[in-house]
């Protein structure tokens, strides 16, 4: 589960209780603060990350000398229990301090963190480093490895070296939390090698983009219940213009997208990526429909195929009713022959699609079979979904409305 930590010790001073009230109402992972006293006001369900001044306990000059180390490890283990470099003031399990978060730029550093950790009694500390140059990146790999936290700030903004630290620590048993400057390097960053960072530390300037932020936390795709819908006419009903919808992304054997000429109900779309003769396979584009037809993206919003263009965001439904969001690269708009395919589901609702009367053109029947329109017969079945929602400008809603 990807999350985040608000990070207050940026946020201005008139919005901070604003940002604070918002980040335990909208259940944020952990909040970041230098003031211990603050941190202990807030309720137990929230990781409450104390930043103190100063950075973590250097180990010795001579890395060879186990004495020194020894000394630096004990350091570790005081400032851990006591939220300080030198082992004075209060102890941060006594004030409500989760976790201790210490800056590290150097592998004594990291290695004093990682000793202090293993000593028992005290706050679990975790590290931040500045990844800037290879070896701060070779360092940001080794605390992934060795910490429960590693936070890491890139300066740079390329994402190739949260890459090399996301593949380093695959088998680590830490998080790793990556700052970033607003909620679109969030999005990116929650999306690198499919995999993301862990979590995320974010200054937000506003209550407003505490909540913006939990709703990107929570965009998920729904698994759909899909229903059989049994064909009961075939017919060409003329010219017309029709939509093939690209997308940046790879689909499945068994994926498509859904779209129905009503709002109430879908049919399952083929990609391109089964051969035929003549044509090379595109597996990237589905032959969605004429352009009035509407197509299901994310959140239970539907879109006009008219509407789709590069940049929109659509969902690709597999057989079994998994989900994803796949983004859209470029939308074709042609004339040609139009098939109209009237089906009926269980409960007898009509379920309509017109498409381009071509044998390419293709839909999915159940277990994921592939079916060419142009050889579809009265009785076949195909793979659909029902939808109870009315439709005002894409939005569900509650009220009367009759399509035919």
């Amino acid at each position: 589960m990807r999350f985040a930590w608000i990070d207050l010790r940026e946020v201005p001073g008139r919005q901070l209780q604003g940002v604070v009230d918002a980040a335990v109402h909208a259940r944020m992972a952990g909040v970041v603060a230098a003031d211990a006293e603050l941190l202990a006001t807030l309720p137990p369900t929230v990781t409450r990350v104390l930043a103190p001044e100063g950075r973590a306990p250097a180990a010795p000059k001579k890395p060879g000398d186990k004495e020194g180390k020894g000394a630096a490890a004990k350091q570790a283990k005081d400032a851990a229990e006591t939220g300080s470099p030198s082992g004075s003031g209060n102890s941060p399990a006594a004030t409500g301090i989760d976790v201790l978060l210490r800056r590290f730029g150097t592998e004594d550093e990291l290695d004093a963190l990682a000793a202090g950790n293993r000593a028992t009694g005290g706050t679990p500390a975790a590290g931040i480093v500045d990844v800037r140059d290879d070896r701060t990146l070779q360092l940001s790999c080794a605390g992934a490895m060795k910490l429960p936290y590693t936070v890491i700030h890139f300066a740079d903004p390329t994402k190739i070296p949260l890459e090399i630290v996301l593949a380093a620590a695959e088998s680590a048993d830490g998080k790793l939390v990556t700052v970033v400057d607003g909620l679109e390097e969030a999005a990116i960053v929650f999306d690198v090698l499919e995999r993301g960072s862990d979590g995320i530390l974010y200054a937000p300037r506003s209550a407003d983009e505490v909540f913006a932020l939990a709703r990107l936390l929570q965009a998920t795709t729904p698994q759909l219940e899909l229903s059989t819908l049994t064909v009961e006419s075939i017919r060409h009903v003329g010219l017309g213009d029709r939509v093939c919808v690209d997308t940046c992304s790879h689909f499945e054997e068994d994926e498509g997208i859904l779209v129905g000429s009503y709002s109430s109900g879908f049919v399952l779309c083929c990609s391109e990526t089964h051969p035929l003769p003549y044509m090379p396979t595109r597996p990237f584009r589905v032959n969605a429909g004429a352009l009035h037809s509407y197509t299901l993206g994310p959140d239970n919003r539907t879109n006009y195929l008219s509407e789709v263009g590069s940049g929109s965001v659509l969902l690709a439904v597999g057989a079994d009713g998994r989900t994803r969001r796949v983004v859209v690269g470029r939308a074709k708009l042609e004339s040609r022959p139009l098939l109209e395919i009237r089906t009926h589901a269980e409960d007898g609702r009509l379920v309509s699609l017109t498409v381009q009367d071509d044998w390419h053109v293709r839909v999915l029947g159940p277990g994921g079979k592939v079916l060419n329109v142009t050889e579809l017969r009265t009785g076949d079945e195909l793979l659909g979904y029902l939808a109870t929602d009315k439709r005002h400008v894409g939005l569900p809603i509650g009220e009367f409305c009759k399509e035919v």
